[in-house]
């Protein structure tokens, strides 16, 4: 008989690309609904309420330890992420910078404001911050099976205003979804976030020098009342990098963390945050201010927002379209931006944690929104490029 070998070179091209993050997260959202709607979704939601972890300091339901824990590692590797973009990036010149800061902050205003015109003055006035988020690895997952429907400028554009927009949402979640604040474990975390600043400045390079403190950061950043995520955001501004072309701690520190976000993290979340028992009162959900607020702050605030700030700044003069791209073709990319998953989930979680039935709604119109905005988006793209 004669032997036969699997050609894996194809599935090797598929996890190097960026679209593969993106179909294992849809994979992973697929799932859950399948769970929650089945007679496994009680038994489900169970076994993400147990609590695992040493006592009385570390112990928490599993649903704590990815929300809180894990997803901190994502936003290290979206804060080595900003940094590295910051520093040798599209945003390392005022010139490339302006265009992408301009439109993130455009395409996070505007949904806002369509949310809040919807919700001001209700009890889900809270959840302002949903719709300002987009999902970069979904995002680009799109454009990537986009292909050369997509001009090269505009991908390196969208990768930018994702990384500008998780620093907007990062700050939102800083300062306005924080609780109590316990001054005292913020004072250890300063101290500690001081430390490796200085570890960056004596030029040590050894991550475990900032690894194992970050680890510490983390604990007293959960218990100070700030939530704990902001910890990896913090060590990852400690990372130092190299003026030349060697790979820097953070360099390799990125490499490091880039398949298990994309390919354990993320998708863990998604399983677990997207776990929504489709209920008759979600259809009205999607009707309701909150629904609306989610559905069209997505939809239409983020390409609105992004497109008409480009236009004043690329107008003022204070910044460039990107080579070979059109104003409709921007326009396109606004909509596929409207993909908000991941961190609208994230503080959506933090916006109703108290209010089951609202959690859901919020959650059902995230996922209704995003799914129209990356089928809408690539549509329009695709019939633009056969023009």
């Amino acid at each position: 008989m004669k032997n036969t070998r699997i050609n894996l070179a194809v599935f090797r091209q598929f996890l190097q690309s960026g679209m593969a993050g993106g179909v294992i997260l849809l994979l992973c959202v697929i799932l859950s609904l399948l769970v929650a709607n089945s007679n496994l979704g009680p038994s489900f939601e169970s076994f993400l309420q147990l609590e695992i972890g040493p006592e009385p300091v570390l112990k928490y339901s599993i649903l704590t330890w990815i929300n809180d824990g894990l997803m901190a590692i994502f936003f290290l590797l979206v804060g080595l992420e900003i940094k590295r973009e910051l520093i040798e990036g599209e945003l390392s010149s005022p010139k490339k910078a302006a265009l992408p800061i301009l439109a993130a902050i455009g395409g996070a205003i505007v949904p806002a404001l369509i949310y809040l015109f919807f919700n001001k003055g209700t009890n889900a006035a809270e959840g302002w911050g949903i719709p300002m988020a987009t999902d970069i690895a979904f995002a680009l997952a799109i454009v990537t099976l986009l292909g050369n429907k997509v001009p090269a400028a505009l991908k390196i554009f969208l990768a930018a205003l994702a990384i500008v927009d998780d620093l907007l949402a990062i700050l939102v979640i800083a300062i306005f979804y924080t609780s109590e604040l316990h001054y005292l474990y913020l004072l250890y975390a300063a101290g500690l976030v001081a430390l490796l600043f200085a570890f960056n400045k004596l030029g040590v390079k050894k991550l475990y020098f900032y690894l194992i403190p970050g680890a510490f950061i983390w604990y007293f950043i959960h218990h100070s009342g700030i939530h704990a995520t902001i910890a990896g955001v913090l060590v990852a501004m400690t990372l130092p990098t190299t003026p030349d072309e060697k790979e820097s701690p953070l360099e390799k520190l990125e490499h490091i963390l880039l398949t298990p976000v994309n390919f354990v993290i993320m998708p863990l979340f998604a399983l677990v945050n997207t776990n929504i028992r489709f209920e008759e009162e979600m259809l009205h959900g999607i009707s309701s201010p909150m629904g609306l607020g989610i559905i069209l702050g997505l939809l239409i605030g983020k390409p609105l927002g992004i497109t008409l700030i480009s236009r004043v700044a690329v107008g003022l003069k204070m910044a460039n379209l990107p080579e070979g791209t059109k104003w409709q073709q921007l326009f396109g990319i606004g909509i596929i931006a409207g993909i908000g998953f991941t961190m609208s989930v994230f503080i959506s979680l933090l916006s109703f944690k108290e209010n089951h039935l609202f959690l859901s709604e919020a959650k059902f119109s995230i996922l209704l929104a995003s799914l129209l905005a990356g089928i809408i988006g690539s549509i329009y793209l695709s019939i633009l490029a056969k023009k």
